[in-house]
């Protein structure tokens, strides 16, 4: 079996949990731009003001209410509950910018 990548929890997974939850799209309406490093990395935005096709690949052209940035590493970590979400953000491994 395949190691679980960003992209896959990005594109598949959380639209997956969006569309099961639609009101996450109207709590959070806000645009989120999620900036993995490492090998398995990239840019993705997360459009949460849509009301469908809520991630597309890259960052151009937004302005984005937060940005979400972390390893690949980290990431796939965080999403698959092997690392605390919060205690990411707390050692640095998961930041958010602003973080108001």
């Amino acid at each position: 079996m395949a190691d679980t990548t960003p992209k896959q929890i990005i594109e598949e997974q959380i639209p997956q949990r969006i569309a099961a939850k639609p009101e996450l799209q109207k709590e959070m309406n806000a645009v989120i731009v999620i900036d993995i490093s490492g090998p398995d990395g990239g840019k993705w935005t997360l459009d949460m003001t849509r009301t469908s096709d809520w991630v597309r690949p890259g960052a151009e052209g937004v302005t984005p209410k937060m940005i979400l940035a972390c390893s690949d590493k980290d990431f796939v970590a965080v999403c698959t509950r092997k690392l605390n979400a919060n205690m990411a953000a707390i050692s640095g491994k998961l930041k958010f910018k602003p973080m108001d």
